[in-house]
């Protein structure tokens, strides 16, 4: 059962401009603590600022939220287990005490409870060596599946960005770059990666998911790139990715176990740079998310 929150529902019937937000960022899943908290405290803020209201989303006790209440937020800061759109059936039926939605989650619950917009870090995608193990997040085909726009600064940087992004096209997913036709790798602005379209604005981004919406069709990716000041070296982020799967292929990791690892990993090297451009991108994609949003409730 998904409960919609008070506020979120009330701006719903009201068609007012609403985002929904994942919660695996949120968790020491995503972030260490205390940072967790602080980029929750972030989004939130972000978006309310561009107009809109947040909707976070997690399972607690069972409950499928869509905009869980203030009172609770202290669950899912320390909720420990991941749910993927695959599992929201489970974590319903099984009474999971407390559960972090992922990028599918939160895309699927967004769909049934009537929200066009979600904002995330950055999405899953095609693993490396997937063409040995299989593993490509569903991510990619929940954005396929529903027709929301998802505003992410790429997908994560350790995941092979050629073949998630020949995959999104296989699944008839448009990846259109927010003033940029560079795809982004998450902390740096440019994978050296092109991609074919873009927007210069909310205006742009609303009026694509309008015009895809009524031909039937599911999502839109829109990347948005780093803010500047908080873009990373990429020299250094790759030698900590490489040296973070190398341990991850020893150890035998795999789905879920290698983000955080990675992530781990990465903050390692980076003296805890990377927990800062994390905030800053979560930051700056759910103000963007918060504008289209607005610009959707007001065409």
């Amino acid at each position: 059962m998904i409960v919609v929150g008070d506020e979120v529902q009330t701006a719903i019937k009201a068609q007012q401009a609403v985002v929904a937000l994942e919660s695996t960022i949120f968790s020491t899943l995503g972030l260490p603590s205390p940072a967790n908290a602080e980029a929750l405290q972030m989004c939130l803020s972000a978006v309310r600022q561009s107009g809109a209201v947040p909707a976070l989303t997690a399972v607690l006790d069972g409950v499928i939220w869509a905009g869980v209440p203030e009172e609770l937020y202290e669950r899912v800061l320390n909720a420990t287990a991941k749910v993927a759109a695959r599992d929201l059936a489970i974590a319903s039926s099984q009474k999971m005490a407390s559960g972090a939605t992922t990028v599918s989650a939160s895309v699927l619950i967004a769909h049934q409870v009537g929200i066009d917009v979600f904002a995330t870090g950055g999405i899953g995608g095609v693993h490396r060596e997937s063409q040995i193990t299989g593993d490509i997040s569903a991510d990619l085909d929940a954005i396929a599946q529903y027709p929301i726009t998802v505003v992410s600064a790429g997908a994560k940087a350790f995941l092979d960005l050629p073949r998630t992004l020949e995959y999104l096209e296989t699944q008839s997913v448009p990846v259109v770059g927010w003033r940029t036709n560079d795809f982004p790798a998450f902390y740096t602005r440019d994978s050296g990666l092109q991609i074919s379209h873009r927007v210069e604005d909310a205006k742009g981004a609303a009026r694509l998911h309008r015009d895809r919406k009524g031909l039937g069709q599911g999502g839109v990716l829109l990347v948005v790139p780093i803010p500047l000041e908080a873009e990373l070296d990429s020299s250094r982020i790759d030698q900590a990715i490489e040296m973070s799967l190398a341990e991850v292929q020893l150890r035998g990791l795999a789905g879920p176990a290698v983000t955080p690892r990675v992530l781990a990993a990465v903050e390692k090297a980076t003296e805890g740079e990377s927990v800062a451009a994390n905030l800053a991108l979560a930051e700056h994609n759910a103000s963007i998310a918060g504008q289209i949003a607005v610009e959707l409730a007001n065409p």
